[in-house]
């Protein structure tokens, strides 16, 4: 099946499926601990874990994701966004990896110190930021 053109019916369905993952994505970060929905993430992987590189079709969910951000009468930061690219990868059966890190120490204090991405064979398909992060934690399917 062809990718949708952005403007078409289908991609006006990714979008709204972003939209609808980013909404949920911030209530659970808003009103529930990490304990409760970590389970939603993922295995934990190390940084070994390879993925192949991003299909096309990641790219276009990442844009999707990035297109409902925008969309939505509330501010998405990195975390939902995240989660929800991640979810709609894996749904689909695309790997991904969910990327929580922290800024180097020598740079705390101009802007945040957290932040998460995602991203596949070894390239950033969401979050991609011109900061030294540091990795914490990686969330996947150690399956693919």
């Amino acid at each position: 099946m062809p990718e949708p053109l952005p403007g078409s019916w289908r991609w006006r369905l990714l979008v709204a499926e972003a939209m609808a993952l980013l909404a949920i994505a911030r209530g659970l970060i808003a009103l529930f601990r990490l304990n409760l929905w970590r389970g939603l993430l993922g295995e934990p992987l190390d940084e070994a874990h390879a993925t192949p590189p991003p299909s096309k079709r990641a790219r276009l969910l990442a844009a999707a994701i990035e297109r409902g951000a925008v969309r939505l009468p509330f501010t998405c930061k990195c975390l939902p966004r995240a989660l929800a690219l991640h979810w709609m990868l894996r749904r689909r059966g695309l790997p991904s990896q969910l990327v929580i890190t922290v800024l180097d120490p020598a740079y705390r204090g101009e802007g945040e110190n957290l932040h998460a991405w995602v991203e596949t064979g070894g390239a950033i398909l969401i979050g991609a930021i011109d900061r030294p992060y540091v990795p914490l934690a990686r969330f996947g399917a150690k399956n693919r």
